[in-house]
């Protein structure tokens, strides 16, 4: 299905990984593993055929179905269903049978008779790309991935960012593609829809290769693993399931510890007689000899792996605000005859911890850029209170100037502080040397939520508004980003299926959307997160 050879992958000047060979076949269940940063969505874009390797050789056989991080559509105007059939080529010919069904009902003779001659071609057509039976496989699909016939009939442009990338993802199951890659698949699926799916990779017959920080899904599906070594600038290959992965890497770590530990011990020795010899110049070549003999001794052993590095992230001390910084009234937001949500009423509190919960499309990413002043509603008013600094980290990335670079991104964030400055806080994210160059737009997504979050610690806002803000984060850097949310001391409104990040922000308040109902919070609501 995809066999590469020798790859060598690079960010600019540096080097991510280099020749690196292997093969992902039919009924290969590939997990594709490592740091944020490592350069994991750089190899699915050049095995996808997006982008090009800096060396080596990607060949293909068979449809590839890729669904990136940040799908982008240049039709925003097509309907979601639409979008999904397409997967097939489905939806044209759906359209074109509806209006030659129309004509078919003419009253004039000559239209009824030339589109009576033309059904039966696009009903061959139609029936030749799956029919009926498609079109139930595709209902199937989108009823699990909570896409209800409500957001189908909708425009994309319509639709938060988690509802197109469901729409995504069900296109690219629906597409009956030979090998998927998928980048981060369970990101914005409610708790059903990620059970639903982890059932549909296991039962995938084709080729699979997917990055995922949900251990489940990786223990559930995976017979193979890829690891990328961000310090060595390889790829090891694993052909076994991901708790055998796990253990054979614990072994692997433990004997390069004692090989390491027993060629130090011999080298030591060496050493040790070289310097009690060279003293004397009779011995002074026997001592050369055993000291370039410990030298081809340490070289010959690898070392324990570095630890991966981790941005160091901690949300900035907030600017002094008045006793109630943001408040809303009677927000409202409807797309057409669609309502999402009426009379929503918040006020945040000097430090206060708010929690919003919603099933996916009840408005918890449309109510976020409203506050932030990113988008209007139909009814009500944001206002801001005494001394308000808003911090705004959006699940879609879209505080970002795509085309602008790292650099540019944080001095636009922070105009105030000094370049140094602005690089240290960079460094602390993992941004050094080159890669603050690097135009945000070729970012990772774990990298543009690093980048995203920088800029927020660059700020001094008190009133941090978060959507989403573990997505496509690595388990380390996760758990720093729920250490920033506990010992932050301005307000947050949070949106997240994380339970860990709702437990870090330990909530005083909850908003449950569509209906703007606001509440004490409580531990039936902890419940609801995963499944909300």
């Amino acid at each position: 299905m995809i066999t590469v050879t020798n790859l060598e992958l690079r960010a600019g000047a540096r080097l991510l990984m280099d020749e690196v060979s292997f093969r992902v076949d039919k009924g290969d269940k590939v997990g594709l593993v490592g740091r944020n940063g490592a350069g994991k969505t750089t190899m699915t874009k050049v095995l996808a055929g997006l982008t090009l390797p800096a060396a080596g050789e990607v060949t293909r056989s068979g449809s590839i179905g890729y669904l990136p991080q940040d799908p982008k559509v240049d039709d925003m105007d097509q309907l979601a269903r639409d979008r999904i059939l397409s997967a097939r080529n489905l939806a044209g010919v759906i359209s074109r049978l509806r209006r030659t069904e129309e004509e078919m009902a003419s009253e004039d003779e000559t239209v009824r008779a030339k589109a009576m001659r033309r059904y039966d071609r696009l009903e061959s057509e139609f029936l030749a790309g799956g029919g009926y039976a498609a079109e139930s496989e595709a209902a199937t699909i989108t009823n699990n991935l909570n896409l209800p016939g409500r957001v189908l009939d909708q425009p994309l442009h319509t639709l938060s960012g988690g509802q197109r990338r469901r729409v995504e993802l069900a296109r690219i199951l629906f597409s009956d593609a030979d090998t998927m890659l998928l980048d981060e698949p369970t990101n914005h699926l409610d708790h059903d829809s990620i059970v639903w799916l982890r059932e549909f990779l296991r039962g995938f017959q084709g080729g699979l290769l997917m990055i995922s920080h949900d251990v489940e899904l990786m223990e559930m599906v995976v017979n193979k693993v890829l690891y990328l070594d961000a310090n060595r600038c390889v790829v090891d290959v694993y052909n076994m399931t991901w708790k055998n992965y796990l253990q054979q890497r614990e072994q692997d770590q433990a004997r390069r510890k004692r090989e390491r530990a027993n060629a130090e011990k011999k080298a030591g020795v060496l050493m040790d007689q070289a310097n009690k010899m060279r003293a004397k110049a009779t011995k002074a070549s026997a001592a050369q000899q055993m000291i370039r003999r410990a030298e081809r001794l340490m070289a010959g052993i690898e070392g324990e792996r570095a630890q991966d590095k981790v941005a160091a992230i901690r949300f900035p001390k907030p600017a002094d605000c008045g006793k109630t910084p943001l408040t809303a009234q009677g927000l409202s937001k409807s797309y057409g005859s669609l309502e999402i949500f009426t009379d929503v009423d918040l006020a945040i509190d000097r430090g206060s911890r708010v929690v919003v919960l919603g099933l996916n499309g009840a408005g918890k990413t449309t109510l976020l850029r409203m506050l932030a002043g990113q988008s209007e509603p139909d009814t009500g008013e944001v206002i801001p209170g005494h001394g308000l600094k808003l911090g705004y980290f959006a699940q879609e990335h879209d505080t970002l100037d795509t085309d602008r670079t790292v650099l540019e991104n944080m001095k636009s964030a922070a105009p105030d502080l000094a370049d140094t400055q602005v690089r240290t806080i960079l460094g602390s994210f993992l941004f050094q040397g080159d890669d603050v160059d690097k135009p945000a737009g070729v970012l990772s997504g774990g990298e543009k939520t690093r980048l995203a979050l920088a800029t927020l610690v660059a700020s001094s806002a008190n009133v941090l508004l978060l959507d989403e803000p573990t997505n496509n984060l690595d388990p380390a850097s996760r758990r720093e980003i729920l250490n920033a949310l506990r010992t932050y001391e301005g307000a947050v409104v949070l949106v997240s299926h994380d339970e860990g990040a709702v437990e870090a922000l330990e909530p005083e308040r909850v908003v449950m959307l569509p209906d703007g109902v606001e509440d004490l919070w409580s531990q039936e609501y902890q419940d609801l997160i995963s499944l909300a």
